[in-house]
């Protein structure tokens, strides 16, 4: 008798596509940057905010650096990677 590992079910559409996670991010971020500079009582959370926005934009360029080599074809490139919502993922 072999046991089988069940296969977990496929992630939500709404979370394989990279822009709108990287979109609500950026967004909840922003938005706490404004209110980090605009409310003197969350004057702590400024480095934080800061912070918060410069990983994002690192994370996005290594995503996109990611998504070029992977259609450049490059060996070590991540593979899966979704466009938006009318195209295929990459080979």
């Amino acid at each position: 008798m072999t046991a089988e590992t069940p296969e977990p079910p496929p992630l939500p559409a709404a979370l394989t596509e990279p822009w709108r996670v990287i979109g609500v991010g950026a967004l909840l971020w922003l938005l706490a940057t404004v209110a980090a500079f605009t409310v003197p009582a969350l004057e702590s959370w400024r480095p934080i905010c800061l912070a918060g926005l410069a990983t994002g934009v690192l994370g996005t360029s290594v995503f996109l650096w990611q998504r070029s080599a992977a259609r450049r074809g490059a060996r070590g490139a991540q593979t899966g990677l979704v466009d938006g919502p009318h195209t295929t993922e990459n080979r």
